[in-house]
């Protein structure tokens, strides 16, 4: 537990955004505390640990989160959900218990799957399998590793989407029994893990973890990298229509679209394999991005022209006041 309380994963990579001198005490208090990590606890413990406590605080406390709200304001979730009122979850108080203990069941046996891989590697490698120094990375080398396992992780989702999960064999039954069991329907965050096992390691955690087997970057670096994909998976999968950004959107509409097409297309995390194989359903990865930038433009627009209409007004009222100066000094 003091292990979990004491990750500094936040403050390092969000810490140091608003000034130079608060940037430089975060960074120091990251370093220090750190390195207490590294020197107190073995790398296994705080890599497992640390990846755990990522998927609570990044996908199970927000599923949950929005599970509560979908249940208990469905009027109001219907609003904002895709595919609206068919997206709701199950009112079955049974059928929604069952689900969670099956994606804590799930996170906890992706957990101890990942400890037996870690062991094993590091066995065989005769070290830990990510760098676990006191020496932090430096930033194009975290850059150029999260470029490499995003770029590994797409390959990897859309392949064993198309071809395993959604094919003629045993574990795309599993898979479209677990996963595909509501018909025009998009997604809510807790389906994020309550696929069967089987299906959830390989769509999951193996196009997460083992191209950071192969790179094995620093371990801060994997961490930021399962935040980045954890939050991006659990926002695709919350099915609601109002998104962060000009990239969740689409791909909260293109996870949609998969599910409720019962998986006939869009098998990759971004889209960019499906636009170039012809898988996409419905708008691709390209017209998603230009419609999104098209109406943060016109957000921007209106908000300059909000801004132009006021600052108009305020030049209107002072040049008002400075007549009725001027005629206050003639009249003296």
């Amino acid at each position: 537990m003091d292990l979990l309380l004491s990750l500094p994963i936040v403050s390092y990579f969000g810490g140091p955004v608003f000034t130079s001198w608060s940037g430089s005490m975060n960074l120091l208090f990251f370093y220090m505390t750190w390195t207490t990590l590294v020197l107190s606890h073995s790398p296994l413990k705080i890599e497992l640990v640390g990846t755990l406590a990522v998927r609570i605080v990044f996908w199970l406390v927000p599923s949950l989160f929005f599970l509560i709200f979908d249940t208990l304001l469905p009027s109001l979730a219907e609003t904002i959900k895709l595919y609206s009122s068919s997206s709701l979850p199950r009112q079955s108080a049974a059928s929604l218990l069952r689900q969670v203990l099956l994606a804590v069941f799930n996170l906890a046996l992706s957990t101890a799957v990942q400890a037996g891989v870690s062991i094993g590697a590091g066995s065989l490698l005769r070290h830990p399998l990510f760098k676990t120094s006191t020496r932090l990375p430096l930033p194009w080398q975290i850059v150029k590793h999260i470029w490499l396992l995003y770029t590994a992780r797409e390959v990897l989702t859309y392949y064993v989407s198309r071809y395993i999960l959604h094919s003629r064999g045993r574990i795309a039954r599993l898979h479209k029994s677990y996963a595909h069991s509501r018909k025009n329907a998009a997604p809510y965050a807790l389906m994020l893990y309550t696929d069967h096992p089987i299906p959830l390691l390989l769509n999951r955690i193996l196009p997460v973890y083992l191209p950071a087997m192969v790179i094995q970057p620093h371990l801060l670096t994997y961490f930021l990298f399962t935040i980045l994909t954890t939050l991006e998976e659990m926002l695709s999968m919350s099915g609601y229509s109002v998104m962060p950004g000009i990239i969740m959107g689409g791909i909260a509409r293109r996870t949609a679209t998969h599910y409720a097409s019962g998986g006939r297309g869009n098998f990759g995390a971004w889209g960019l394999l499906d636009w170039v194989s012809g898988t996409s359903l419905g708008k691709d990865v390209v017209e998603d991005v230009n419609d999104e930038a098209e109406k943060h433009q016109v957000k921007e627009r209106s908000q300059k022209a909000a801004s132009d209409a006021g600052s108009m007004v305020q030049d209107g009222i002072d040049g008002l006041k400075k007549v009725r100066k001027t005629r206050k000094k003639n009249s003296d």
